[in-house]
């Protein structure tokens, strides 16, 4: 996989200043075209053996273009056992400072760094690292879908070539201060950590997403080897940008031949009278304080899922729930259109920002679903776009419970007749008219298309570990007692497993 960046690569003094000046204006002028276009993100993943110019290269992309147009960002690894601090899952920290449309990210001690070292150190089998280069991988895939270009550097020096630059840095008083204790240490592992590496770039160097492996060793080859690649790759950002998948995505399952639904299948004739319900309400809600008050929950975080078709009852029966809960541990999110800046992101980028950590509760007033519901049914995505997420939120779901989250997904279902009662009574309520919109009305009339939709969504992301639990909610005291006592019901399954 080294072969070729351990021959010695290198371009003269003359030679390398007129690429310099050359690539300088180049790269500056495809920068602000870039962010005039706001089209795409270019991410920069710097990664590599120690000592062979990772920081002297990313210092000279800051210089040649303007860095007030650059997020340069670097991770050190999280601990032993490559958990995120907090909780967190383990994406969550790259997430957070992906650069929005228009921009440049540069990325060290990225996604890749901690699979590789704890696989080294021996902390991670060969079987757990394996799993983590499929999961960037898909990760990888999910981001070039949503318009990110992925420039993937890999700087490369022998390791005699590493020590040797080491000991003349140490020897000049001016730069001795590069090398450290814990670089010598890492040289010790150059040996494992190497084919380790070379298995990672084999495995995760993909049509859209390769590696370029650059020869470390002379200062001015990396500097012109990278920067043209990286301006390579800003050209090819500023292209027209397909989805990947247009005209090869398989054809959606059709809807079934009897026009039988999952959601009319349902009971929705169970009702509760008013005392039952009030009593079963406190019961409920104080087992549920005492069971997010527990001392193991302080390891786990609770993730809830609401969705529904309009008026189905989301938001009071989240109510409900936060009546039983301290308001410092909690947020409610509710999710609307994307604005400006959420749509300058991949479209669950919105989502991770709101990830509890341990001890804590996020509760979602619909959610990433919405691309498999609304965007589908409106035509907000593609349909190679909302194809593909299934997968991507069974893996985020999956990153989710790894870190010790509970998530719990309602779908809280009415009839037509139902809905319509609910939308008349908005309309002449005066404190409730706001909560009915033409939109309302518009999406009755898509019943038909939704109900397809959910059952698609349920047959694709209903999982052992996240389950979707359909709640028939024509009557709301009902249902609102069935939400709360499956909840709790899962928060106790989950401390049982914990223990």
């Amino acid at each position: 996989m080294f072969e070729s960046a351990e021959i010695g690569h290198q371009i003269g003094r003359k030679a390398y200043k007129e690429a310099e000046a050359k690539l300088r204006q180049a790269l500056l002028e495809a920068q602000y075209q870039l962010l005039e276009s706001k089209q795409r993100a270019v991410i920069v993943l710097v990664n590599g053996v120690d000592g062979a110019g990772k920081g002297e290269t990313v210092n000279l992309f800051n210089e040649w273009m303007d860095p007030r147009h650059i997020r340069t960002e670097a991770f050190a690894t999280p601990d032993a056992s490559g958990d995120a601090p907090l909780g967190h899952p383990a994406m969550w920290r790259f997430w957070q400072v992906l650069p929005p449309k228009g921009h440049v990210g540069i990325l060290f001690g990225n996604w890749y760094t901690d699979p590789i070292v704890q696989h080294a150190l021996g902390h991670d089998k060969e079987s757990r690292f394996d799993e983590r280069l499929t999961e960037v991988r898909a990760f990888e895939r999910m981001l070039s879908a949503e318009g990110v270009c992925l420039v993937k550097l890999w700087f490369h020096m022998t390791k005699e070539g590493v020590a040797k630059r080491f000991k003349a840095l140490e020897k000049d008083p001016k730069t001795a201060w590069r090398v450290t204790a814990h670089d010598w240490e890492r040289l010790k592992h150059y040996d494992r950590f190497v084919p380790i590496s070379a298995k990672a770039l084999r495995k995760t160097s993909t049509g859209e997403a390769p590696w370029l492996v650059i020869d470390g060793s002379d200062p001015g080859y990396r500097a012109i080897t990278a920067g043209q690649y990286l301006l390579d790759n800003l050209l090819r950002a500023l292209q027209p940008f397909a989805p990947l998948g247009i005209g090869h995505a398989a054809p959606p399952p059709p809807p079934p031949l009897d026009g039988r639904s999952l959601l009319a299948t349902q009971d929705y004739t169970r009702t509760l009278a008013r005392s039952t319900y009030e009593d079963q309400l406190e019961r409920l809600q104080g087992r549920l304080n005492k069971l997010l008050r527990a001392p193991e929950w302080k390891r786990r975080s609770l993730v809830l899922v609401f969705e529904g078709m309009d008026a189905a009852g989301k938001g009071s029966t989240i109510r409900r729930i936060t009546q039983a809960l301290d308001a410092r541990h909690y947020r409610v999110i509710p999710v609307a259109a994307p604005n400006e800046a959420e749509r300058a992101q991949p479209y669950l980028w919105r989502f991770w920002r709101y990830l509890p950590r341990w001890g804590h509760t996020t509760m979602f007033d619909r959610s990433w679903y919405g691309r498999v519901l609304v965007e589908r049914v409106e035509g907000f995505c593609s349909e190679p776009d909302w194809t593909r997420a299934y997968d991507e939120i069974n893996a985020f779901e999956e990153q989710l419970t790894q870190a010790g989250t509970v998530v719990v997904k309602f779908w809280l279902s009415i009839t037509q007749e139902e809905q319509l009662k609910r939308f008349e009574a908005r309309q002449n309520t005066p404190h409730k008219v706001h909560k009915i919109t033409p939109d309302d009305w518009r999406n009755r009339d898509k019943w038909p298309l939704y109900a397809h939709a959910v059952d698609d969504m349920m047959d694709r992301t209903s999982t052992d570990i996240a389950p979707w639990h359909i709640v028939a909610s024509d009557d709301k005291r009902w249902s609102r007692i069935e939400v709360l006592r499956l909840l709790c019901e899962r928060v106790e399954a989950a401390l049982d497993t914990k223990g």
